[in-house]
């Protein structure tokens, strides 16, 4: 083991996040579960089906029609389709119930996508040390700061919730739900690729090959096997100097 940077492969990398990806969305989801039993999600989902379902059958028409069958209504088809949607946006409580299940969608996934990040890349690294996550250990990966010192729970936490969660994954899933939604334009999808854009600009443009969430932190990824990790900076400077010391006591005068 040496002190000098032995920066990780980026295809463990790329493997490790995928492991942790696929065990996070999991983990997001059962959250996601739970908490929408808390919520009566489903009760406001239910109210809304039958809504649809009570003007439609009032109009004659499927108000969820897949687009091929849109397309193939005649003029006389589309005016009815309209106007059933007009008698549903005039009904208040199905504006009330849709609204509901709009805020709790997005306060479901928030608090389950958190919760998830707060399990497996923050409480997991913290157990496992060295901001190791389960698919990092299992690829021979850690996290430690930029000069070689352990990562500790803080920047570990700012790496975790304001990198991770709230930058590279809220921003972005919050702009998918409002595109998905139609209650955003063009807007939307310029901001979601400027983020992916500004990514992949960090990632090429630093000698760590650093994401938005190690610039936050002050955090680099390196190969756990080799790479030597102090304590603390006094710990580094200690070392460096013994280095540097026995290699002078080596040189001939």
């Amino acid at each position: 083991m040496i002190y000098d940077l032995q920066k990780a492969s980026m295809w463990k990398r790329i493997s490790a996040f995928l492991f942790d990806l696929i065990l996070l969305s999991i983990v997001s989801v059962l959250f996601a579960w739970v908490l929408s039993q808390v919520l009566g999600y489903d009760g406001y989902q239910q109210r809304l089906d039958e809504a649809y379902t009570r003007v439609g059958e009032e109009y004659g028409i499927d108000l969820r029609m897949p687009l091929a069958e849109y397309n193939a209504l005649d003029d006389a088809g589309k005016a009815t389709l309209n106007a059933a949607y007009d008698a549903l946006s005039a009904d208040a409580e199905a504006n009330r119930t849709y609204s509901m299940l709009i805020q709790l969608t997005i306060l479901i996934s928030s608090i389950a996508i958190l919760l998830g990040y707060l399990m497996m890349e923050f409480a997991v690294p913290l157990k496992l040390g060295d901001g190791r996550t389960l698919g990092k250990k299992v690829f021979g990966l850690a996290v430690m700061q930029n000069d070689g010192v352990r990562l500790r729970a803080v920047g570990l936490f700012i790496r975790t919730v304001l990198g991770k969660y709230a930058v590279e994954t809220m921003i972005p899933v919050i702009i998918l739900m409002m595109v998905f939604w139609g209650t955003i334009g063009v807007m939307g999808p310029i901001v979601l690729f400027a983020i992916l854009a500004v990514e992949a600009a960090v990632m090429v443009g630093t000698k760590t090959n650093a994401m938005i969430h190690d610039l936050l932190a002050a955090t680099v990824v390196v190969d756990y096997a080799s790479q030597m990790i102090f304590d603390t900076r006094e710990d580094l400077i200690r070392y460096k100097e013994k280095i540097h010391a026995e290699m002078a006591a080596k040189q001939e005068y």
